[in-house]
């Protein structure tokens, strides 16, 4: 049977899902909280993110979303490099700044940060910062896809993982 035919067919009328129904669903999909930064010519900034994973160990690549929209959008690009900062769980407060209309300045103000190989910032105290550059970029509706190759990782062998999970945070 070829991949094709084992694949389900929606019928043309299928109802397309509605946005609130599929947001309450991912509400439900527990995910690690990450602080994605940038630095650059297109200057430093961060954002808030748990659509982040890893793609292949072979060369090391990580996916991560960012909204278009999004404030982080155009420094990101334009920067080409980011480092996925996975947060314990002690990181909440950090994580909050990072995910409102808080201004980049005063996110970065709110903790202790160093560069790392690719130039991005590194939260210290983080459980795993992991620097990258961007390689391809992928359209998905109001996203983009960024797959990203790994160039450093540093990490911290203690401390409970941060998890986002029924629009609230948990401690692992």
């Amino acid at each position: 049977m070829s991949a094709a035919a084992a694949s389900p067919v929606l019928p043309n009328d299928a109802e397309p899902v509605d946005r609130s129904a599929f947001r309450d669903a991912m509400a439900r999909l527990g995910a690690a909280v990450t602080i994605v930064t940038t630095d650059g010519p297109g200057g430093r900034t961060g954002f808030a993110a748990t659509a982040v994973c890893s793609v292949t160990d072979d060369p090391p690549t990580l996916l991560v979303c960012i909204n278009r929209a999004s404030s982080a959008y155009q420094p990101v690009r334009r920067n080409s490099r980011v480092c996925v900062n996975v947060l314990g769980d002690e990181q909440a407060e950090v994580s909050r700044l990072f995910g409102g209309r808080t201004p980049a300045d005063e996110r970065f103000a709110a903790a202790s940060w160093r560069s790392n190989a690719s130039g991005t910032p590194e939260l210290e105290g983080a459980l795993v910062s992991i620097g990258c550059e961007i390689e391809t970029v992928t359209e998905a509706g109001t996203h983009d896809v960024l797959f990203c190759r790994v160039v450093s990782i540093r990490s911290r062998e203690d401390g409970g993982a941060l998890i986002y999970f029924d629009r609230t945070y948990h401690r692992l």
